[in-house]
């Protein structure tokens, strides 16, 4: 069963086209992530999901039926701009929320997600004391804790220290195992990779990918080559056979051209240093994103 169903939507503001006939399908209990550049119609998408705004055409299908209006009891949704009652205290505050959404005591979930996010310690001060992390981490808790069945986050993670990422990554899983729907938007492409049943990228309004990682990769084969050696990148600029070099420092990826012998390569490698690992894989989600949307597309495109 799919909890989301979206066909051939389009969106305009003005002489600006957002979103551009859009089809997709979100499977119920998927981890489904949105990514793209920034303005590329995710937050556009999403708030047509919510019913915030309208397409100009097409359908959009919630739990087999078009949705009125916003308010859903069983839809959880996490904007982008974040917004609370800063002279509310934390635990009356999502206590609010959850029966505002709910229709019913949520005393015990409240004490459930504050002590699961650490913020029990915070739960009777006032909004306006928390940190930044601590804001985001009450908000995350104000959209789930009426227990929704379609989780929404755009952004869920901006903003957040690696602890927090970890914190929040954890949640969502925990969420999805007792049979939520989450559909977020990211522009961490580690996240996306390590988290996401399905993956889903927007680039100027139209759908560019769909799918499971190991389905998108697959698309793009194996042309990447990834050694830490003891010259680093200097020891590896003009090699036959290579497209493109990412240089991280200690590992540089190496992308092979259509036809080439990456066992050639690497003997060229060899013969100007020692190779410590090589491994031939498949591009990352990173990689992928910025063959699509970054300065080497736009040098395609332009030519």
């Amino acid at each position: 069963m799919n909890v989301v169903e979206i066909e051939n939507i389009t969106k305009t503001f003005g002489a600006l086209k957002a979103v551009d006939d859009l089809s997709l399908n979100v499977p119920q209990g998927s981890i489904y992530g949105f990514i793209g550049p920034n303005g590329s119609g995710k937050t556009t998408t999403l708030r047509m999901i919510m019913n915030i705004i309208y397409p100009d055409s097409g359908k959009i299908r919630i739990f087999d039926k078009e949705m009125r209006g916003t308010a859903s009891e069983r839809i959880g949704y996490l904007p982008e701009e974040r917004g609370m009652y800063k002279k509310m205290k934390v635990r009356e505050l999502l206590r609010f929320y959850g029966e505002l959404k709910s229709g019913r005591k949520v005393n015990k979930e409240v004490d459930y997600w504050l002590d699961k996010l650490d913020l029990s310690d915070w739960a009777d001060k006032k909004i306006e004391t928390l940190s930044k992390g601590m804001g985001q981490k009450v908000q995350f808790i104000s959209t789930v804790v009426s227990q929704p069945e379609l989780i929404i986050l755009d952004e869920p993670f901006t903003g957040l220290d690696p602890v927090n990422v970890e914190t929040i990554k954890n949640a969502v899983l925990e969420l999805r195992t007792q049979g939520a729907t989450v559909i977020f938007s990211t522009h961490d492409m580690n996240v996306a990779e390590n988290m996401c049943d399905f993956i889903f990228m927007i680039f100027k309004g139209k759908k560019v990918l769909d799918g499971t990682l190991v389905s998108i990769q697959d698309k793009y084969g194996s042309d990447t080559l990834r050694v830490r050696t003891e010259g680093g990148i200097s020891t590896l600029k003009n090699l036959d056979g290579v497209e493109k070099i990412a240089d991280f420092g200690q590992l540089q990826e190496l992308r092979i051209a259509p036809d080439n012998d990456h066992q050639k390569i690497l003997s060229e490698i060899m013969s100007r240093t020692r190779v410590y690992s090589f491994e031939l894989a498949k591009p990352t989600l990173y990689d992928i994103f910025l063959r699509i949307a970054g300065p080497e597309a736009k040098e395609e495109t332009d030519a």
